[in-house]
């Protein structure tokens, strides 16, 4: 499939017209380094589209116009080198998405959420991969309190830990939604919860952030992977790989 650019801002072209579009779950041949032993997640679904970026990659629904998942790779020199990339709030509609399966701008207007990331800008080492982070394609609709507090706890902490790991870490964050969300505009669908997992392969341990999408949510003690597995249904790490639990915890 050929997709049809549509170059409306300089941001869009520079986050676009690099990464073609890749359709279907097990599309992620041009970016496998992001996942564990090169292993994507198996999704199955209609209208999963598999995104690459420069430092991260998504797994699109366009059921619900938002990530699947989102999935980084993360060592301590390039979280370092993020520390000083300027952050640049311009978000974008991501063009390489059929129009009736992505979210736009005005979709998110006057609605209350925030435009919450899943590959987070702070994580990204230099200005192309921050720039491309913005893509709505990697973006849910997020509850405020829980995006700038333990949401952006969760995130920092991450970022601490790669900082101190013996090797690189590899993390992969996404929403979750009942049976019948409600939807921004009609159709951006409205997660009710959110998960981060983490798993340190020279360590071979692993945590997993799970958080209500709602002003009242507090931070928690993190969750095992197989308690993830559990909650979510699906494996996110490569079927041979039994992580032990990390006790890391989240904290402002």
């Amino acid at each position: 499939m050929t997709p049809v650019f549509k170059p409306i801002t300089t941001l869009t072209v520079l986050a676009t017209l690099a990464f073609p579009l890749i359709a279907g779950a097990a599309g992620f041949a041009d970016c496998p380094q992001f996942f564990v032993n090169q292993q994507p997640p198996a999704f199955k679904g209609a209208k999963l589209r598999a995104l690459c970026f420069s430092h991260f990659a998504v797994l699109h629904n366009g059921q619900t116009r938002t990530p699947v998942f989102s999935a980084e790779r993360l060592t301590a020199s390039e979280i370092e080198q993020a520390k000083h990339v300027e952050r640049e709030d311009r978000f974008f509609a991501d063009h390489r998405l059929p129009e009736n399966e992505r979210a736009e701008l005005e979709d998110y207007q006057g609605s209350g959420y925030d435009r919450g990331h899943m590959a987070p800008s702070h994580d990204q080492p230099d200005e192309t991969a921050m720039a491309q982070s913005f893509s709505l394609a990697n973006m849910v609709p997020q509850n405020s309190h829980n995006n700038r507090g333990p949401w952006s706890a969760f995130e920092a902490t991450t970022r601490k830990y790669a900082a101190l790991a013996a090797g690189p870490i590899y993390v992969i964050s996404g929403p979750v939604f009942g049976p019948n969300p409600q939807r921004l505009n009609n159709r951006v669908a409205i997660p009710s919860q959110l998960f981060k997992l983490v798993y340190d392969p020279s360590a071979n341990k692993a945590w997993a952030y799970w958080i209500d999408n709602t002003n009242a949510a507090q931070i928690a003690p993190p969750i095992s992977y197989s308690e993830l597995t559990k909650r979510i249904g699906v494996r996110l790490l490569p079927r041979g790989v039994r992580p032990g639990y990390a006790d890391v915890e989240a904290t402002h």
